[in-house]
């Protein structure tokens, strides 16, 4: 039962969309300042899909917890 690199691209997709939007609010949150928290979400998106698609590929190759 492994996942297809497809799978794992698209889960990483979806799930910095809302990891992104988590980061944005809290920048904001934070700075005050929109354009900062957007250049904050920007910069974040690209790095944390990368290391996402890494995580979910080495994390197929463990067999543990899986029936």
């Amino acid at each position: 039962m492994n996942a297809t690199k497809s799978r794992s691209a698209i889960k990483a997709v979806t799930w910095r969309m809302v990891g992104t939007a988590d980061t944005f609010v809290i920048s904001w949150f934070i700075t005050k300042k929109p354009v900062v928290a957007a250049s904050i979400a920007s910069l974040e998106v690209i790095t944390k899909t990368i290391l996402y698609y890494f995580h979910e590929r080495g994390w197929n190759k463990i067999q543990w917890g899986r029936k």
